[in-house]
């Protein structure tokens, strides 16, 4: 699952219709120092250049290892049950408890890496979560294994979020996208990867072997990273932010109804998502289709219509706006549970390919409007819609094992299915509080939830969803 592509968004220039995407910088960049908005005179890392084809291939990398590692062990859920003799829902644990904690981290990496810097934050997140791979695949018990498992979330909420400031505050704005987009691949492509090559090795191996290796390419991985990422040339540390100040802000979004209703959408997006494929893999293992861990595996490729379908959902959103591409995205989910529910594997490949087009498409323009209405602070914004993103992933789809326990897979086409349309009904009234002025611009510094920003620092308020 690739992680939101959370762009924060400033007003459009008046020469612009005003859904036209811009791109602005986190609330956190010092903007105020001479010449830093100047182009490229403020030292900006700009496209076609050795820096640029470096940042890329580096944030490529973090989004491949970080991703990966999270997800590595979707497939692996039957043979956790098989192994340590345990539940579906037991075994989904391993997934749920790293989601769990790495939504928490999130939000705290956020704030630490103003105090911390970029750069070193995303290379220690990485390796010790390599390492802490390493030792799942070591683990004697199945509580050690969720120990490591648990830890391995909580460090790498160095990477996510981090990750988006970097790119923020060092690449030229007009070449952002460009930049965002080897990163959202490196994540899409570490999520499917690390999916299907985990069945593919535990096939030949066991799944001790895979973590294993997944662990040791990580570890490369990092390296890498470290050496390819050009050094911070824009960060400043704030080493006086207070706790008040973060708590202020988080409020602050909390209060904006438009930002709840995006919260809950990525809460509802991730957790039919992840509680369709975990459980997908416990039906298509057993009777009667008793597929290999590879044949289940390769239910994963259907990655690949996600990345195509969020690569066009971007200009889609354009042309028709923002909300009918969400509640599109959950109708098309729904088709997909449905579909799932007939027996020949053909339909339920086709339906599992339909839910991830449809989860791709409204995650990446939820995420993405998240800038748009949260005006300053906006990196606390973009913390708490990973905040509930995560959440769903690692609340749902632990009660899914529940469902999948005492009603098979019509409990869970009935659990996932009553999501997307709860998931279409919340996205039907974002319009109206998108136009009507509600998500005003917060500024945690001031009593006031209205903006006291520069003009070129405010959401635009006209832009539709």
């Amino acid at each position: 699952m690739c992680p939101p592509a959370i762009a924060a968004e400033t007003t459009a220039p008046t020469s612009l219709a005003p859904s036209s995407p811009t791109i602005a910088l986190d609330a956190s960049i010092d903007t105020s120092r001479p010449g830093f908005a100047a182009g490229a005179s403020a030292g900006w890392i700009r496209s076609g250049t050795v820096a640029y084809r470096r940042a890329g291939l580096a944030l490529f990398l973090a989004g491949f290892a970080s991703f990966s590692l999270i997800y590595c062990v979707q497939p692996l859920l039957p043979a956790f049950a098989h192994s340590f003799a345990l539940s579906p829902a037991e075994s989904s644990l391993a997934l749920s408890l790293t989601t769990g904690l790495l939504a928490l981290s999130i939000v705290l990496a956020g704030a630490f890496s103003q105090m911390l810097g970029r750069r070193g934050l995303m290379f220690g997140s990485m390796l010790l979560a390599a390492l802490l791979n390493l030792a799942a695949a070591l683990a004697p018990s199945w509580h050690g294994l969720l120990a490591a498992r648990a830890l391995e979330g909580f460090v790498l909420g160095g990477v996510p979020a981090v990750a988006m400031a970097y790119l923020a505050e060092e690449i030229e704005p007009s070449h952002l996208g460009k930049a965002m987009g080897l990163y959202i691949g490196g994540t899409a492509f570490g999520a499917m990867i690390g999916r299907v090559g985990m069945g593919l090795m535990t096939e030949f191996a066991s799944w001790r072997a895979a973590l294993g290796v997944l662990g040791v390419l990580c570890i490369l991985s990092a390296v890498g990273f470290l050496l390819l990422l050009p050094r911070s040339r824009h960060f400043v540390p704030q080493r006086d932010l207070s706790l008040s100040f973060h708590l202020s802000a988080w409020a602050g979004h909390l209060r904006n109804r438009a930002l709840l209703r995006l919260y809950g959408i990525g809460f509802l997006l991730t957790s039919i998502f992840v509680t369709l494929f975990n459980y997908s893999t416990f039906r298509l293992s057993g009777a009667p289709y008793h597929l290999s861990q590879t044949q289940v595996s390769m239910l994963f490729l259907a990655f690949g219509f996600g990345i195509v379908s969020s690569s066009l959902a971007g200009s889609l959103a354009d042309r028709f706006g923002r909300r009918p591409l969400v509640v599109a995205g959950f109708l098309i989910m729904l088709a997909g549970v449905l579909l799932t529910m007939a027996s020949p594997l053909v339909a339920i490949a086709g339906g599992v390919a339909l839910v991830a087009t449809g989860f791709f498409i409204g995650h990446s323009v939820t995420s993405s409007s998240v800038g748009r209405l949260a005006g300053l602070s906006k990196g606390h914004a973009a913390s708490l819609y990973l905040l509930f993103y995560y959440i769903g992933s690692s609340v749902t789809g632990s009660i899914g094992g529940w469902f999948w326990e005492h009603g098979g897979w019509v409990s869970i086409a009935a659990l996932t299915g009553a999501l997307a349309l709860a998931g279409a009904g919340l996205a039907l009234g974002l319009p109206a509080l998108a136009e009507s002025g509600s998500p005003k611009a917060y500024n945690p510094k001031s009593s006031s939830p209205k903006s006291s920003s520069p003009k070129s620092c405010r959401p635009d308020a006209r832009g539709s969803m």
